[in-house]
């Protein structure tokens, strides 16, 4: 197989891998190892594991741990010591001691061709104790547990993961030594490690941005791509030089540009080349591993998954338990902690390399590896439920936080519920709160919580993806929901809850820009404003103000863009607060939902807006979810178009007139 025969197999395996990944909400990193054991030489045989592969595989390691390392700031580290080095490094040490003890004890019962030294124990320990940071921090982002109490333990345990693999990639090498130049290798493996701490503490990220400013000075794109691929590989080159890795020096580049303002830009830029060679990283895994191997000594496989998932499992519920965490979230850390992890692959690689692992060991290992990161979204998919028959305290802590939600909601009605306590929530909450109209807010921040409720907001802890927490926060007398923060799949959670059980409850949503605008308006959201607009339109406003323009007509000409944007800037939904006379008197919104006894149900829709005076129909909600706006003049105009049981319209109008057509809509003309 020529050399472009075998890149466009790659790229298909890969690009098909990734697909089925994506259709069943799975990390692509398990479709690669997938297709890799596929079209590898121990199945269809359609490509070898060369030596080409393993140096573009090298790669990939590379770009691996540069992106880690880039993720990785000191900032950070000092925010999360607590977990960082409390239960992170309690489970990196407790790990590898007691895989390495128990190694060495059975190593005596097993077959010779599977006995451990004490070198292979302690490699196979640094592997074993890794957690994947791609598949955990992917599936806590879109669960929102990001800033939960399980999830900031479960990120400081990764945190130190990253940084344990420092002193690893320069241990292992140094393991492969011979017996009599063990002591000298490890000796001098621990003086190079400790010379690159220091110089990655001490003075490093001054020289770093102090390059990386004199290069984007010269203001050429080409330019600093050019130079973060140098950087990159030029120091996991002086790394392997010093007898190290390459991927040691990959994860020092990365970490010395963390502490820059180039941060952002450098991630940007690097991400085509870290993925691709990432993804060529995971194949060439998958190709090493031979599933008849797997097959025939299945036992074995089996033993290895279990056994280290409910073994890590249970000491990580027992190391957040002796710290202090309550039962349901020491369990859901110790499952989301389970599975073995991509640097669990990088070291056993360079175990392999140095000759520390036996070869009958090594594919019942990967392939333990492997399987127990497929189970990984199921085990975190279910963690609630788990957690919930086993820990009768977690089933209490969550009623009470409901009972505390719902206390904090008692009594108040015609509210506004904010989901999410950020910037944008905070500045809405002050808004309201100058018009005196009430609201209650949910966070998953208990730090901020706590704060701001010190201080007088009306903000509780609770997830607004839950109906439970919706429902405590009085979703049912609430005038209005505004999801705050910016998270589509979380947004359209929230939406189906609210359409489900309060389809009265008009829902604005805020986003990026308008790319999921008519996804959010099908699930039900009222309105939709994205940053992007607002900010093109800001930005409009004082570029015709600069030019010339007079101020009465920039401002006429941005509300008119508002205004055929934005439906809900034509009024507002009555409020309790509406007790003035000009108030009274202003145009505003109402809407109403129609039942099966209303006159106008089974009506033409085009025939009922003709036939309201004085009030113009705004939208139209139908009651599968389908949202018709006044835009869409040709559904507008739609014969066929019949009201239904169940649909909502939003009309416009002053208030007898609003009155008045509600009246007509229910009893007729």
């Amino acid at each position: 197989m020529t050399s472009l025969e075998l890149t466009l197999l790659y790229l298909f395996a890969a690009v098909l891998g990734v697909i089925v990944c994506r259709t069943f909400k799975l990390p692509p990193m398990l479709g690669y190892l997938a297709v890799g054991v596929v079209i590898g030489p121990n199945m269809l045989a359609l490509a070898k594991n060369t030596q080409g592969t393993q140096h573009l595989a090298e790669f990939g390691i590379v770009f691996l741990m540069f992106a880690i390392g880039l993720e990785f700031n000191l900032p950070k580290l000092r925010t999360m010591r607590r977990h960082v080095f409390g239960l992170g490094l309690l489970q990196v040490a407790c790990t590898m001691l007691a895989v390495t003890a128990v190694s060495l004890m059975l190593t005596k019962y097993l077959p010779a061709a599977w006995r451990l030294s004490w070198q292979a124990a302690l490699a196979l320990s640094g592997a074993l104790a890794m957690s994947s940071t791609a598949i955990l921090v992917k599936l806590m982002t879109e669960r929102l547990e990001m800033d939960s109490e399980h999830g900031k333990r479960v990120m400081g345990v990764l945190l130190f993961q990253d940084l344990a693999v420092v002193p690893l990639l320069v241990l292992i090498p140094a393991l492969g030594a011979s017996d009599e130049n063990l002591f000298m290798a490890l000796a001098v493996a621990g003086l190079k490690a400790t010379v690159l701490i220091t110089v990655l503490l001490v003075g490093g990220q001054r020289v770093m941005r102090a390059w990386l400013t004199l290069v984007a000075r010269r203001k050429s794109d080409e330019l600093f791509i050019l130079n973060l691929l140098l950087i990159t590989l030029g120091l996991a080159w002086l790394t392997e030089l010093a007898g190290l890795s390459l991927a040691l020096g990959a994860f020092i580049a990365g970490m010395l540009i963390s502490e820059t303002e180039f941060k952002h830009q450098v991630e940007a830029d690097i991400r085509p080349f870290h993925d691709v060679l990432l993804g060529l990283f995971f194949i060439t895994i998958g190709m090493m591993l031979n599933w008849r191997l797997v097959w025939d000594r299945w036992p074995l496989v089996l033993f290895l998954v279990v056994v280290p998932v409910l073994f890590k499992l249970a000491l990580v519920t027992l190391l957040a338990r002796g710290l202090g965490a309550t039962a349901g979230v020491s369990l859901r850390t110790g499952i989301y902690l389970a599975q073995a992890g991509e640097f669990g692959f990088v070291l056993l690689t360079l175990a392999q390399k140095n000759e520390l692992v036996p070869r009958a060991l090594l594919n019942p290992i990967l392939a333990s590896m492997v399987l127990s990161m497929l189970a990984t979204p199921f085990l975190v998919m279910y963690s609630n439920k788990i957690v919930m028959k086993l820990v009768s305290s977690d089933w209490l802590q969550q009623s009470l936080e409901m009972t505390g939600i719902a206390r904090k909601a008692m009594g108040t009605n015609k509210h506004v519920i904010i989901c999410g306590y950020g910037r944008c929530g905070q500045n809405l909450a002050r808004l309201l709160t100058s018009e005196k109209i009430p609201y209650i807010a949910l966070d998953l921040d208990p730090d901020r919580v706590h704060q701001a409720a010190a201080a007088g907001d009306k903000v509780v802890y609770g997830d607004a993806v839950r109906l439970q927490a919706l429902m405590a926060a009085g979703l049912a007398r609430a005038s209005a929901v505004v999801v705050t923060y910016l998270d589509t799949p979380s947004a359209m959670k929230v939406l189906a809850n609210i359409h489900s059980h309060a389809p009265k409850v008009p829902v604005i949503v805020r986003t990026v820009d308008d790319h999921d605008l008519e996804k959010l308006q099908l699930a039900g959201a009222t309105e939709v404003v994205p940053e992007a607009i607002e900010g093109s339109l800001m930005l409009a406003s004082h570029a015709l103000a600069l030019v010339g323009v007079p101020m009465r007509r920039v401002i006429r000409v941005v509300q008119e863009q508002r205004d055929a944007r934005y439906n809900l800037l034509r009024g507002y939904f009555h409020g309790n607060d509406d007790d003035t006379a000009d108030e009274l008197e202003s145009a505003r919104l109402c809407s109403v939902t129609l039942t099966e006894l209303d006159q106008a149900v089974d009506k033409q829709f085009i025939q009922i807006v003709n036939a309201l005076e004085n009030v113009q129909v705004i939208s139209l909600k139908r009651k599968n979810g389908q949202q018709i706006t006044l835009g869409e003049a040709h559904k507008f105009a739609d014969a066929d178009l019949l009201l239904e049981a169940g649909d909502t319209l939003v009309l416009s109008g002053k208030p007898e007139a609003l009155d008045l057509a509600e009246k007509q809509l229910i009893n007729g003309w």
